[in-house]
């Protein structure tokens, strides 16, 4: 096993399989995607499928989901998010509001003028925001272990476990969560504790690898500093007020029973508030990590609530 102090290179997130690597230029940066399917070809039956990665994580967490979706027929784009794995990573920008930009750009860049957007965890909540700041740019949104981010009946301290409100507060100290996600065992206990089962030893020790990459520590800790710190600033109440709209476009949450970051007696509540044509679904045994945890249900519930799309 290699030393956790080493630095890696970008290249370690762009892992071989049945996918092409490819960099779009959005919102300012330049942006990581695996992409899987019929390609730059915009179908207005069944658009473009953007899978988002959550914390800790990167755009191949969605492997068992980007081949499946593609076989179906559906033009898939796997994304590293801003500031992750072989994306960009400039100073600024880690709020979600911005996030939605970057997403929005890359669905331009390939070619598309709208998206299904597909997010987990805080990648999920990216999601929820895209039907609400990118409207136009979204065609629907399914969130895995992500609750709506509107927070008006249940505060985030309510809606998560009492472990994970305590590493979401190492996080908020300067420099120290940096150091020990590189050097120390915070990613595997983060893991550990949101699986409903062990994840794979190797994958959990390429998500370490990834972020050795530069930056990539601090921009994983900088996405978490800003969804606590903005909550009382302007620009934190701003974006709550606009993600408290009614969506009407398809939405799916799905949840695992097992979730030891979120609460599962809270996660729903927001969602069913706010989305019309909604659908909520748990998946027994299964905690945090649903799309490595449950792969094959994740991709049966996608394939059932996606669009057909057209052959």
């Amino acid at each position: 096993m290699p030393d956790a102090r080493e630095v890696a290179d970008y290249s370690s997130a762009l892992v071989d399989g049945p996918w092409r690597h490819e960099f779009v230029t959005a919102n300012g940066a330049r942006f990581h995607v695996a992409l899987a399917g019929p390609g730059r070809t915009a179908s207005p039956s069944a658009p473009l499928v953007v899978l988002l990665h959550g914390f800790g994580q990167f755009w191949w967490t969605w492997r068992n989901q980007i081949t499946a979706l593609a076989d179906a027929g559906y033009s898939v784009a796997a994304m590293d998010l801003r500031g992750t794995a072989a994306s960009d990573k400039p100073p600024s920008g880690y709020d979600t509001p911005t996030r939605t930009r970057d997403v929005a750009g890359v669905v331009r860049s390939l070619g598309h003028d709208r998206a299904i957007v597909v997010g987990h965890g805080t990648g999920g909540t990216v999601a929820w925001s895209m039907a609400a700041l990118q409207p136009a740019m979204t065609a629907g949104v399914a969130a895995l272990s992500s609750p709506h981010p509107a927070h008006l009946h249940v505060p985030l301290v309510q809606q998560l476990t009492p472990r994970a409100l305590r590493l979401l507060a190492l996080a908020q100290i300067p420099t120290l969560p940096e150091r020990r996600l590189r050097d120390a065992d915070v990613l595997e206990r983060f893991f550990a504790l949101g699986a409903g089962r062990p994840l794979d030893p190797a994958a959990v020790e390429l998500y370490r690898t990834v972020l050795r990459i530069p930056f990539a520590a601090h921009t994983a800790a900088e996405a978490l500093r800003w969804s606590v710190r903005s909550v009382p600033r302007l620009d934190g109440r701003r974006f709550t007020a606009a993600v408290r709209r009614v969506l009407t476009l398809p939405t799916l949450q799905v949840h695992g029973e097992r979730d030891g970051i979120v609460r599962r007696d809270r996660a729903d509540a927001d969602a069913a508030a706010f989305a019309r044509d909604y659908r909520f679904e748990v998946l027994e045994g299964a905690g945090h990590f649903l799309q490595e945890e449950a792969p094959d249900a994740v991709t049966e519930l996608l394939l059932a609530w996606l669009p057909a799309p057209t052959r």
